[in-house]
């Protein structure tokens, strides 16, 4: 259900259909030393396309999902002096704005805007996209489960936030090679404060990473992964039967 893979009379009868249709935003930022910098927009599209095929299997339900938006707002990274594209925040909004507007004017009726980066801010972009076309198309931001199945499965006192046991124990069980195991160490980074409109990364971790990312291993990363994807095919479903007209 790769959008991308899709003829334009396609897309034009999955949309009359009532088709469901997903908008995963990434980001390019680093991801501490041992996780490649494209890390959380390989991981947006690979988890909206693996939600969206168990929710056709378990729900029947149809969902597209679009090519991962790689660019997003990243100044907190800007401190480790590489590894980011910082696309600035009414820049992202536009592009993110433009690509709802573009899938509302194909005849998509609901469009999910899923957040690749905890970091992203575009609630009341899609707020005002509701506003604009009341009754007729309607755009949702949900919540991302990361944190609560980490706490739920993971180890509590280790909560993360970036590159953290949870990211690297997924990208162990799916994407070995990737991964520079023997640049996984403990930081010891400090608290931080994710609603500083200041936040800067480099004041918090030496390494870039928020959390211990040695408790990770690949046997915790399929259990997460299978509940992540669990849940976010779940989210979807109840999505597709939200009516439009309370947008």
């Amino acid at each position: 259900m790769k959008f991308g893979d899709l003829t334009f009379q396609q897309i034009r009868e999955y949309a009359a259909s009532g088709c469901l249709v997903v908008v995963p935003t990434g980001c390019t930022e680093q991801q501490g030393p041992h996780l490649p910098v494209d890390t959380d927009t390989w991981f947006a599209e690979t988890l909206c396309l693996a939600a969206a095929d168990h929710a056709g299997a378990m729900y029947s339900l149809d969902v597209l999902v679009l090519p991962a938006l790689p660019f997003g707002p990243t100044p907190e990274h800007r401190g480790f002096g590489s590894g980011y594209i910082d696309l600035p925040q009414e820049i992202h909004e536009q592009v993110v704005g433009a690509v709802l507007q573009s899938l509302a004017d194909q005849g998509f009726e609901r469009i999910v805007a899923w957040r690749g980066c905890g970091q992203h801010a575009l609630g009341h972009v899609v707020e005002r996209f509701n506003r604009e076309h009341r009754g007729q198309a309607r755009a949702f931001w949900p919540e991302i489960p990361f944190h609560d199945i980490w706490m739920r499965m993971g180890n509590p006192d280790n909560p993360g936030g970036h590159a953290d046991a949870f990211a690297t124990s997924i990208t162990l069980h799916l994407r070995p090679r990737s991964v520079r195991r023997e640049h996984i160490v403990n930081p010891e980074s400090q608290p931080v404060d994710w609603g500083d409109p200041n936040l800067d990364f480099s004041r918090h971790t030496s390494t870039g990473v928020i959390g211990d990312p040695t408790e990770a291993t690949p046997e915790l990363g399929a259990r997460l992964w299978n509940a992540v994807v669990q849940r976010v095919a779940k989210t979807f479903k109840e999505l597709a039967e939200t009516p439009v007209e309370s947008g």
